[in-house]
This record gives structure tokens, sequence and C-alpha cells, in this order.
């Protein structure tokens, strides 16, 4: 697996986002691997974009992550209860970044199993293991990503998005609308969400 450099992430964040989809988030505890292909993202660009936490300039000591290095991550807390994990992108002071929506489980299932269910993989049930990863917040608890994880650097070896150079996998992208934010006004009608085409593990189609 080739780790993505900080090239790969100081790009427009529109490009950043496509260019994620197919590529793998890679989390290493110890001797053991959690691995999921992105399948699902979602891009908000700062300033201009009525659902960014950036939106308007605004910085707070909860966002203030997208203010910094591209390459970083955001994991913030909503509704009490859920994570989301996003990727800094651009550069310093433009405070943008791409959330990953839903990851392809690949290597590590039986950990995640038990980070999201407190169950083996052997007693789940083939829907169960579909929903290991289908979306922002259930690859956060299958992963064990929490605002411990914030700011953490996306080129460690502990914790990165890779890419399989071996991999021959081709398949379309789908550019649609952005999920759960309503109160955007029109800016929740930018086609800023980005899926593989026809994978079962995308969150919404």
């Amino acid at each position: 697996m080739k780790k993505l450099d900080r090239d790969f992430y100081s790009r427009d964040t529109l490009v950043v986002a496509e260019k994620l989809l197919g590529k793998y988030l890679v989390r290493r505890l110890g001797d053991t691997f959690l691995i999921g292909k992105i399948v699902e993202v979602e891009a908000y660009m700062g300033e201009k974009d009525k659902a960014a936490h950036s939106f308007g300039g605004r910085r707070t000591a909860r966002n203030d992550v997208m203010y910094g290095e591209a390459g970083h991550i955001y994991v913030y807390f909503i509704y009490g209860m859920h994570y989301c994990f996003n990727v800094i992108t651009e550069s310093v002071h433009i405070p943008r970044g791409v959330l990953v929506r839903a990851l392809e489980p690949v290597e590590g299932l039986n950990i995640m199993a038990l980070n999201r269910y407190k169950k083996q993989l052997s007693e789940l049930s083939c829907k169960e293991i579909k929903n290991l990863t289908n979306g922002p917040a259930k690859l956060c608890r299958s992963f064990g990503i929490t605002v411990e994880q914030n700011g953490f650097d996306l080129c460690s070896d502990e914790f990165y998005i890779g890419e399989n150079e071996n991999d021959s996998d081709k398949f379309d992208i789908v550019h649609t609308t952005r999920i759960n934010i309503d109160y955007a006004e029109e800016a929740r009608f930018y086609p800023w969400r980005f899926y593989i085409k026809g994978n079962p593990y995308v969150s919404k189609l």
C-alpha cells in the first residue's frame, strides 16, 4: 500500500474529494491493520460554503484544525453521540476539507465488528456487516475514531490513506447533492457529494 503524500491533499478540495474514491483508509493498531476502501465523500468549501463549519471565516477551538496544514484529520462530535471524520485540504488558512462518508471494509473486520457491535464478525448478519462502515458515524465507530484523533497527520505510519498500485478496479463516479444539510440554504443543492456507482457500501443512493 503506497501512502498518499502531502501534495495529494494540497489541491483543490473538489479534486481531492473525487481522487479519494477508491483509495484506502488505513489504521494500524499494533500488528493489526484496519483497512477500508473509500466509496463515498462530501466536499466542504470553507468560507463560501454555508454547510461548512468555517463558513464566513468562522474559527473556533472546535474547527481550528481546518485552518491548518493539508493532510490532517478534522474529527467533530454531532448530536451528542456521533463522530465524523474529515480530511483537510488545500493550504494553511484555507479552511476546507472532505468528509469521508462511507467505506467498504477490507481488512480487520473482526475488530470493526467488536468496535461497532460488541460482537465477533462470525456473529454478524449480512445486514450488520454491510452496516459496519456505510455512513460517517458508523465508520468512525468501527475504526475507533474519536476526537482523540482530531488533528492527526495522515502522512504518519499509524493512520493514513493509501493506494494499491496493483488495483485495477475501474468505477464510475456519481456527482450529487450532500446529505442532512437542510439548514445550509442554497448550499444544500451544490453537487459536492461523490460516490462509487453501484458500490453496496454507499450510505444513501
